[in-house]
């Protein structure tokens, strides 16, 4: 260990009550995505507080900012996420108790996320500060990775253009930092305009958008059958008439479509807007698409997932209470073990049938899931194509416990997940002292990171004119 390292780490340590304090307070607002006052106010004044120059609302974010330590390269940055998800409010119990029915909840642990980022910044600024370290440590405060992509946005206006690498950590159920890559995706919601009547006394006269809508979306799963594997096709009806004796005029449907790779996602899409406009013609309705986003694959990076590695190995593993054990215990016995053992083998890690009867994972693998594919999207995916990147994970949660559970949301305010935020912030304090400090060490992740986009460009997959959709949460 070096005596910077040593230093940030000590820093962590010394301010863990303060970080849990910040942590715990995001987790309480529970603030959804591009709405995430509170939180990102929390984060920015603390920054702040420490030295940080401050650049706030950017990519049209009020939300969204980068806070900076420094002047010269190289460049790392440290992403940081705070919103929280709807629907899953929950108290810090092991048994489903919602806060406010019906409200947000940290459902992925973004509390965590922003929390165990901001503290590993502040601490490698204070390393970079008494040792004399030359570099830039940034802070990327960004909004909405569960639903608008807020790091598109930054990225599409250039925001992470003059990194030299970034890092990320998101909580889990295990502590890795895998080689997998994840889907592209786009976001789509197709409007669908009809004409209403009474559905009873002369349905004749009316045009059904929602029989559109219905039709379309037996298209799409007849498609299903006829591409790749790997592809992923999800859908919600939004609005589908007001009630049954009216001819419904207007139906909305939201799509998601994925695939590993972006042209994939392409093909997928322009055979659905075929299908779309093939449900239109058939009820004699018109559509329109509103597409609404989209998302690369990740670019993973073994040079910096090793060098994550042996961080978390020579920090060690947090050691638990027995009241945080027993908690754990209780969320357990709301996991079906099949549910278990079903995520343990989705997970491809290799013995992970040692982990069937474990509680929490108690081991640092090494990086595994070269070739292999995380069936979810994330907008840090549009970040790996500018920089060498990756996100790590720790356990933050039992073993088998879903993201975007009331299980998840429970954990991530308490012990369990306070110890796993120390943990992390930590290991990603001391990842980015090795990108600022060993000239060596980033070399070889660029050069890592040439090889694997080999020669493909990024295209942002928003359109240059497109805005985030900040009134969004207005009409729900």
């Amino acid at each position: 260990m070096t005596s910077e390292k040593d230093y940030a780490r000590s820093w962590i340590e010394d301010n863990r009550k303060a970080i849990i304090g910040i942590s715990d307070k995001i987790w309480e607002y529970a603030e959804l995505g591009l709405v995430e006052y509170k939180s990102s106010s929390l984060l920015m004044n603390e920054l702040e507080k420490h030295g940080f120059r401050i650049e706030r609302g950017v990519a049209g974010m009020p939300t969204a900012f980068i806070a900076s330590y420094g002047e010269s390269r190289p460049i790392i940055a440290i992403m940081g996420e705070y919103d929280a998800l709807p629907g899953l409010s929950q108290e810090r119990v092991p048994y489903r108790k919602p806060l406010e029915p019906g409200k947000p909840g940290h459902g992925c642990g973004h509390n965590i996320h922003g929390a165990s980022g901001m503290a590993a910044a502040i601490a490698v600024r204070y390393a970079m500060e008494k040792y004399g370290l030359e570099g830039t440590i940034r802070f990327y405060g960004c909004p909405a990775e569960e639903n608008f992509s807020g790091k598109v946005f930054m990225v599409r206006d250039g925001y992470f253009r003059d990194v030299d690498a970034a890092l990320s950590h998101h909580p889990g159920t295990m502590n890795c930092a895998t080689l997998k890559s994840c889907l592209a995706v786009n976001s789509v919601k197709f409007h669908f305009y009809g004409r209403s009547a009474h559905a009873g006394g002369s349905p004749e006269q009316g045009r059904s958008a929602l029989d559109a809508v219905e039709l379309m979306n037996v298209g799409v799963n007849y498609l299903r059958e006829h591409i790749i594997q790997d592809a992923r096709i999800h859908y919600i009806i939004e609005s589908g008439g007001d009630q049954p004796n009216i001819v419904p005029d207007y139906a909305r449907s939201w799509y998601y479509i994925r695939a590993p790779e972006r042209e994939q996602v392409e093909f997928i899409y322009g055979w659905i807007l075929d299908i779309a406009e093939g449900a239109a013609k058939m009820t004699r309705t018109k559509v329109k698409h509103e597409f609404m986003g989209g998302l690369y694959n990740l670019i993973p990076n073994r040079t910096i997932s090793e060098a994550v590695i042996r961080n978390m190995r020579e920090i060690g593993l947090p050691e638990y209470t027995d009241e945080e054990l027993d908690f754990a215990r209780e969320i357990a016995k709301t996991i079906p073990k099949e549910m278990k053992i079903e995520a343990l083998r989705r997970s491809k890690r290799p013995g992970w049938e040692r982990l069937i009867d474990k509680l929490m994972d108690d081991e640092i693998p090494d990086p595994w899931g070269e070739g292999e594919l995380s069936h979810g999207s994330t907008d840090v995916a549009d970040v790996s194509w500018q920089a060498p990147t990756v996100e790590f994970n720790t356990a933050s949660w039992v073993l088998g416990t879903p993201a975007h559970s009331w299980q998840a949301v429970a954990q991530s305010g308490v012990g369990l997940g306070h110890k796993s935020l120390i943990f992390a912030s930590k290991v990603l304090a001391s990842t980015a002292l090795d990108l600022l400090m060993d000239d060596g060490l980033l070399k070889r992740a660029k050069e890592e990171h040439k090889r694997r986009l080999r020669g493909r460009v990024y295209k942002p997959p928003i359109p240059p004119e497109m805005k985030p959709p900040l009134d969004a949460w207005r009409s729900k």
